[in-house]
This record gives structure tokens, C-alpha cells and sequence, in this order.
């Protein structure tokens, strides 16, 4: 086939999920080179889809909503696209993409509203699968000739993820020799915490002579951790609050780790290529089956040993000190 001359992605949900939607870009301009990317996104994850090679225009969802309804169909219907992917269903954009007639529509079969929104629909459950949410995505290319599921390491290699270079003093200093390790201890409620306890005695574990820390979080989350993070140790440097999200990527491309939940951070540093380690309770939905991060450096721990409990917060706070030490010291 011929393919496509412009195709609208559609992911307007979380940093992460966007994350682990980045490969399908590559792999449409693997098969289609010339093929136009357009992403359409949210506000506060335009940063990250400008890291991406692959897309071509970026779209915030944000946008069109303050144009309102009859303008974002005309925004979209000037946009020439001949193919959208919504990868994550939302019943506005699916009416919007049919209101400006864009020919090929393909959503999932399990959301209501795409029978009447989609021309091509495809049955799969991601709730009750074994796969990976990156594989998943990739089964909303069907329609397109996409047949067979890539291993997790191609789709980490198709992401097409660069961080922009900025200076950043906090990594950048060339007298020290220090690994900078990035703690982002909360998850403003969309993942399970280990808890500020262990990321205290984590940092106090950290040899200031082999490590920097650098803790980061949004303005209301520093003013969390900070009552009970060890903050004013010499080799902490607390940039929660005080970073735009080009910063922070910036910064995150230019460490050595970044220990966190299941959040868009890291999935950003898996995608850098930098150590990535994800702290993971191995129960559905949330398990790192589904979730883990992707990428080169990329590691998802879990209590060991298992722990018999169905209490995710159990799962996740069983995880030791000595477990996220011992993936820091893995050989690089």
C-alpha cells in the first residue's frame, strides 16, 4: 500500500502514557518516511512531544477547547489529515475528527461512542492483557498493515525521544566526577509511593564522595517532601518546584539515574537512555508487566522477596533500600 500522507495521533492523557505512545511515531516513519506526524496532546505535555524526531506538529487539546467546537473542527479540517489514531478514546476529539471528515478514523472497539465516531475499529482489552501498554498501542495500527508486535526494545529504540540541551548547572559541573542520581519521591497521585521514610534512607545511603542527589517534583509536592526529606545535606539539591518541564528533561538527560514510581519522569529518563529504576507492585492493573519503564538502562523492581499480600502500597514499601542500591551499582 501506498500509506498514508498525514496521520493525527491522538494521546491526551498522562506524561507516561504519552511516553510509551512515542514508538508508534517511529514506527510509521520507518515504514512511511515521508509520512507528517501530527500529535495530538495536552498543554503540559508539549515539551515532551518536541523531543520527539518523529512529530512533525504538535496539538494541544487544551487549544482547540478554548476555540471551541466549530473552530476545532475547522482547525483539524485544515490540518489535511487522512488517517487519526486515538490511542486514548475521548468522545470530543473522536466527534471532532468526524466532523472534519478526516477519511480513515480507527479507535478501539470497547468505547461506545467509536462506533459512531470510527470507520475502523479494533477489539482488544487492555485491562485483562498480558501485554505491554507500548505493545497495546501498537495494535491500534492494524488498520494500517501492522501486523505483528514488536519486543519491548525495538518499540524503546522507535521513540525518537532527544532531550533539548540547555545549560544545567546542577550536572554541568566539570571539577565533579559525581553520579547525579534523581529522586522523584511522589506521583501527585497517579502511582503507587514507596514513601518519603525509605527516600530518606536512601539518600543517607548515597556516598556524597560518588553521588549527588537531585530531588524534583512540582511546587506543591516540594513543599511536601520537603518536611521530611534530608534537604540540606551537602550533596542534595532540592529542584522540586524551581524547573519548567524542558528544564527538568534537560536535566534528566544528563544524569546518570532517576528512581521513581510509575510516572512521566520515568519514563523520560528510560527514554533518555539514562538508568531508569521503577519501583513496581507486581498486581493488575499496575504490575511492570504492563507498565515498566523501556529503554537501554531500564529496570523495574519489585519486592524480592515476594511478598504474599494484595495491598499494593504493601507491595511497593516491601521494596529495600538495598534493592535500589544494588540496581544503582549494576555495571553501566
Amino acid at each position: 500500500m501506498s500509506g498514508p500522507r498525514s496521520i493525527l495521533i491522538s494521546r491526551t492523557d498522562s506524561i507516561g502514557d504519552v511516553m510509551l505512545t512515542l514508538p508508534l511515531t517511529g514506527m510509521l516513519k520507518a515504514r512511511w518516511p515521508k509520512v507528517r506526524i501530527v500529535f495530538l496532546g495536552r498543554d503540559y505535555t508539549v515539551p515532551v512531544l518536541r523531543c520527539c524526531v518523529h512529530v512533525d506538529e504538535v496539538v494541544s487539546l487544551d487549544h482547540l477547547e478554548r476555540l471551541g467546537p466549530a473552530a476545532a473542527v475547522d482547525q483539524l479540517r485544515s490540518m489535511n489529515v487522512d488517517t487519526a489514531i486515538h490511542v486514548f478514546p475521548h468522545r470530543l476529539v473522536a466527534r471532532w475528527c468526524k466532523a472534519a471528515r478526516i477519511p480513515q478514523r480507527i479507535g478501539t472497539s470497547h468505547r461506545w461512542w467509536h462506533w459512531y465516531t470510527c470507520n475502523e475499529r479494533v477489539a482488544f482489552s487492555r485491562r485483562k492483557s498480558d501485554l505491554h501498554e507500548a505493545q497495546l498501542n501498537v495494535k491500534l495500527l492494524a488498520p494500517l498493515g501492522f501486523t505483528t508486535l514488536p519486543e519491548l526494545d525495538a518499540l524503546a529504540n522507535a521513540s525518537g525521544f532527544v532531550p533539548p540541551v540547555m545549560d544545567t548547572p546542577v550536572v554541568d559541573t566539570p571539577q565533579d566526577q559525581r553520579r547525579v542520581v534523581i529522586m522523584h519521591p511522589l506521583s501527585k497521585g497517579s502511582a503507587v509511593e514507596w514513601g518519603l521514610d525509605h527516600f530518606t534512607q536512601l539518600i543517607h545511603a548515597l556516598d556524597p564522595a560518588r553521588y549527588r542527589v537531585v530531588v524534583t517534583g512540582t511546587a506543591a509536592e516540594a513543599q511536601r517532601y520537603a518536611r521530611d526529606l534530608p534537604l540540606h545535606l551537602p550533596h542534595v539539591v532540592d529542584l522540586g518546584g524551581r524547573s519548567s518541564l524542558d528544564e527538568l528533561i534537560a536535566v534528566i538527560g544528563k544524569s546518570f539515574a532517576l528512581i521513581a514510581a510509575s510516572t512521566g519522569p520515568l519514563h523520560i529518563a528510560a527514554a533518555c537512555g539514562i538508568r531508569a529504576i521503577g519501583l513496581y507492585a507486581p498486581i493488575r492493573p499496575i504490575h511492570p508487566g504492563r507498565w515498566a519503564p523501556i529503554g537501554k538502562d531500564a529496570h523495574a523492581l519489585v519486592a524480592s522477596p515476594a511478598i504474599n499480600c494484595t495491598d499494593p502500597v504493601a507491595h511497593i514499601r516491601a521494596i529495600t533500600v538495598e534493592q535500589v542500591l544494588r540496581a544503582l551499582e549494576l555495571p553501566a
